[in-house]
């Protein structure tokens, strides 16, 4: 079997954590790791984090001294499933807005997908208590990076995703231009350039259970201003294919 290194980054997610990685080891998935990326949560999350590393022998723990972005999180995370010569790595929300339930459908695609988007936008994945304007937004951004990237996939900005690592080597992690939520669109593009296999497996995307969302307008604002510059890169030639080229 491959080995899987499931990824949750958190801020502030006490309220959430345990019962998410309880939720994921109840799975029973073999060859399957977690890695807790904090950034110094003034919840505690962190400490949290550490009491279950210390219970579960396949539960690491990254601690960041401050919140410096989920992009920037997932990065870390990237590459520290390259440096421990993971299989595939695996990133999700850890509000329980992206289900454990659905990590086998995921994880199942592993062998004829470079990269696995869990997608709310075909037959069979959806959403759950969203208002009008929040679909509208969703449905705009996503429309927008796939005009202007040239993207594929119908969900470009979720975070349930599955990468195969020996693709991701393609892509240059030292080059990433987002640092928050607009990541999302970023890596999955760069893995398309880098020639990935994109596949998208339906969700139930789901409001968060307890605490706060960390979205907010500066990040909506990000995105489209990170795409603009991304697609302003690739014309003037400063984004290629393959690694080292960017």
């Amino acid at each position: 079997m491959p080995r899987t290194l499931i990824v949750l980054a958190t801020y502030n997610e006490r309220e959430n954590l345990s019962t998410l990685v309880e939720t994921i080891l109840a799975l029973g998935l073999p060859d399957l790791d977690i890695l807790v990326v904090d950034d110094n949560s003034p919840d505690g999350t962190g400490q949290l984090a550490d009491g279950l590393a210390a219970a579960h022998a396949n539960i690491r723990v990254l601690h960041r001294e401050g919140k410096l972005g989920l992009g920037t999180a997932h990065v870390a995370a990237m590459r520290h499933a390259i440096e421990h010569g993971y299989d595939f790595v695996v990133t999700m929300d850890a509000d329980f807005s992206h289900h454990p339930r659905h990590l086998p459908d995921i994880l199942a695609r592993r062998t004829d997908a470079d990269l696995i988007l869990g997608s709310r936008y075909v037959p069979g994945g959806g959403v759950r208590n969203w208002g009008r304007l929040r679909r509208l937004m969703s449905w705009g951004a996503n429309a927008y990076v796939r005009l202007v990237l040239g993207l594929k996939p119908r969900d470009c900005s979720g975070a349930y995703k599955c990468y195969r690592v020996a693709t991701l080597r393609r892509v240059d992690l030292d080059h990433i231009v987002a640092r928050g939520y607009a990541f999302q669109e970023e890596i999955t593009w760069r893995m398309q350039l880098a020639g990935a296999r994109i596949v998208e497996v339906p969700i139930l995307f789901e409001n968060r259970r307890l605490g706060q969302t960390k979205m907010s307008w500066r990040e909506i604002a990000g995105l489209f201003t990170t795409v603009l510059r991304l697609r302003w890169r690739k014309l003037c030639g400063r984004i290629h294919h393959s690694k080292g080229c960017d």
